[in-house]
């Protein structure tokens, strides 16, 4: 007993000396439109001047509310800003005329759920129009931050080009690409096979899942052939096709099994 008390009191001492981590503070400087009340134009963005101070990189992102719920917005992306202090953007648009925002939520952290929470809120009556945005010069602030995120976009899509694909990724897509050839060639042979060694209902019903998958794979085929870009993710196609059609495979040879044993 005494020495769970004393670890107890050890790890409640080394828990009271361990730093504290400082919680993320971003401030509102100026938006743009300015002002308490404003009225966006038809497909305007609304931007936010910010000032942060954190003491490890972070994202940070606002995002419009109406009487507490989320409105129907797009909202910015984030870069990573590095430790200490600097400015910030966010943004967003609003998707409907007649929308309405009362207050924008920014917060900051790592995109997780449990550690970015809302850091501030900024009070503001915004309602989106229906009529297209006067043409007015934007502030220097604006330019100059929209700038910093496009030079940091290109520097990270450069990265990303550069870097060369590790072990595990390659043995990742190598392992997705067998899996999903696998689950293409099995989904094809399987319905084959019933078609082949079952009569009369039972071959109808494997014909099904046969024309089902030759579909995919022909429209897949055809759909590329004229346009490589109507489907850049045909790999996934296959594999959730596929994977279906094994499943009702499977259920359609128990059932087979089943019926053939009755009738024995």
């Amino acid at each position: 007993m005494r020495l769970w008390t004393m670890l107890t009191c050890v790890a409640v001492a080394m828990l009271a000396f361990h730093p504290a981590r400082a919680a993320t503070q971003v401030q509102v400087l100026e938006t743009w439109p300015a002002g308490d009340s404003i009225t966006l134009g038809k497909d305007q963005n609304f931007y936010l001047h910010l000032h942060y101070t954190s003491d490890q990189p972070v994202h940070i992102w606002a995002r419009p509310y109406f009487q507490g719920k989320p409105a129907k917005a797009g909202s910015n992306p984030s870069r990573v800003y590095p430790a200490g202090s600097g400015a910030a953007l966010g943004w967003f648009f609003l998707f409907d005329p007649g929308m309405q925002v009362d207050e924008v939520r920014i917060s900051a952290g790592d995109g997780s759920y449990n550690r970015t929470p809302v850091v501030a809120t900024y009070p503001v009556s915004i309602t989106g129009g229906d009529q297209s945005a006067q043409a007015t010069p934007q502030p220097a602030w604006l330019a100059s931050l929209r700038a910093a995120d496009d030079a940091a976009s290109r520097a990270d899509y450069e990265k990303a080009m550069n870097t060369p694909p590790s072990s595990g990724d390659v043995a990742l897509f190598s392992g997705f690409m067998l899996a999903m050839i696998a689950i293409g060639l099995i989904a094809l042979a399987w319905p084959a096979w019933g078609l082949w060694r079952w009569r009369g209902g039972w071959r109808l019903a494997a014909a099904m899942p046969a024309v089902v998958m030759a579909f995919v794979v022909l429209r897949i085929f055809i759909d590329t052939t004229r346009d490589p870009t109507s489907h850049n993710l045909w790999p996934f196609e296959i594999v959730m096709w596929g994977g279906w059609i094994c499943v009702g495979m499977l259920l359609l040879g128990l059932a087979h099994k089943l019926f053939a044993a009755k009738h024995v």
